[in-house]
């Protein structure tokens, strides 16, 4: 449990310092820089040696060790996740307000718990880009609530409580008139940068309250972006700290962004930034065509996000016969509508991994009238033909601004993505 608990120690470490998905790319290249990774720029030359290396493109990153005896056709172990999770991002013109409150003008980002948001202290936090075309990381702390109506302003809310998007979610950030104030202003006086000389902003909001372990026995642990940065976390510690073998494939981390709306960006799991990387990785090996559809031939990957626990409360919700609960393991997830791209071959390599790393699993499949969500599992198997797994450890709550999972899952997703770097798929 020591060993688990501080896994999840450093995982709150790593929320917190990933209030956005380009957060979340930096933090996890200091990370792997740290420990003696190189960083590659997508605009030079990649690496022809065996090493360790990472590239960032925006608000994602990928990472690779090219072990010694690596060939023309050596094939990957890829780890894919996400850093971007559901949220409200800040529109052009965004300071508003009336009756002598600002406010701040969001568009929903992917699929948020609304209400989870309300009465909450957040920031807002992410890029903004000079008129040089500069990136700078700006996160303000707390500094926005979206305050709830009191129940005596409406007496039927526990009946039901309805939230408009546009009327309800503009969330307060100080007194005053609001054609004398400016939130781009205060953010990028934040950044260090006039005013003057923004070119443009990607800036979303986050909750700024401390991850915790709680319960009787201190087994439960609650986070914002645990969908899916507790992923990215266990992938940047494992690909740190596996020992890859000379005749292993090439192990890889690809953390994309925008996952919660679909992956359809240059840096999401549907464009091309993987197989770009994968290329110039063979490239650098000397494949021919041939040698490097040989490798993807042999490559597989494991597509770890969270998934469903059982919710005590809304039994008739989950399939009857598959209740995954906290700390049982990390998840199978399996729809036969391909939303999950697990399939026999890869259920069995996923087996013989979680057994070597002496892991525990659960299945996790949908009741027939609860439609599952999806990931970046079938987009990367549809793009590059490689057999792919889904995986993830259990959650409540997902998709509110504050999740919960098990102390011990996260520490076992990290020690199954571990062995599978270092020897690849048996």
């Amino acid at each position: 449990m020591s060993d688990a608990l501080a896994h999840v120690n450093d995982l709150g470490a790593f929320v917190s310092a990933s209030p956005s998905s380009f957060h979340a790319a930096r933090e996890g290249a200091r990370r792997l820089a740290a420990a003696g990774f190189t960083e590659v720029e997508e605009t030079g030359d990649f690496p022809h040696s065996p090493g360790k290396y990472y590239v960032v493109r925006d608000g994602a990153f990928i990472a690779w060790v090219t072990p010694d005896a690596a060939g023309p056709a050596t094939g990957f172990s890829i780890l894919g996740t996400h850093t971007d999770s559901p949220t409200f991002k800040l529109k052009p013109r965004p300071t508003t307000g009336r009756l002598g409150w600002l406010q701040a003008g969001v568009e929903v980002y992917g699929g948020p718990l609304l209400n989870s948001w309300l009465d909450r202290e957040l920031q807002l936090a992410g890029r903004m880009v000079t008129l040089d075309g500069v990136e700078h990381l700006v996160e303000t702390g707390p500094l926005l609530r979206f305050p709830q109506l009191a129940i005596h302003l409406d007496r039927a809310v526990n009946e039901g409580l309805k939230l408009d998007k546009q009327q309800h979610m503009n969330p307060v950030w100080g007194l005053g008139d609001p054609s004398a104030a400016d939130l781009v202003e205060l953010l990028a006086a934040k950044a260090g940068l006039a005013p003057e000389e923004i070119g443009g902003y990607d800036i979303v909001a986050a909750d700024t309250q401390p991850a915790q372990v709680f319960g009787a026995e201190g087994e439960f642990f609650a986070s914002g972006r645990l969908d899916n940065l507790t992923s990215v976390h266990a992938g940047v510690a494992a690909l740190i700290d596996a020992d890859v073998a000379p005749a292993a494939p090439i192990a890889v981390l690809a953390a994309f962004d925008h996952e919660e709306v679909g992956s359809g960006s240059r840096s999401g799991a549907a464009g091309p930034f993987l197989e770009d990387v994968l290329l110039r990785i063979s490239d650098g090996l000397g494949a021919t065509a041939a040698e490097r559809a040989r490798g993807l031939a042999a490559s597989f990957c494991i597509s770890a996000d969270v998934g469903h626990a059982v919710h005590p409360n809304y039994a008739e919700r989950h399939d009857p016969a598959n209740h995954p609960v906290l700390n049982g393991g990390p998840l199978l997830k399996i729809n036969a509508n391909q939303r999950y791209t697990t399939d026999a071959p890869g259920t069995a390599k996923w087996a013989r991994l979680c057994a070597g790393a002496g892991v525990p699993f659960q299945e996790f499949v949908s009741h027939n009238s609860v439609p599952c969500g999806s990931t970046i599992g079938p987009l990367t198997a549809t793009r590059l033909g490689i057999r792919t797994v889904d995986v993830g450890i259990p959650v409540l709550s997902m998709h509110s601004a504050r999740e919960m999972a098990g102390v011990e899952d996260p520490l076992r997703l990290a020690a199954v993505a571990e062995l599978f770097f270092s020897a690849g798929a048996p």
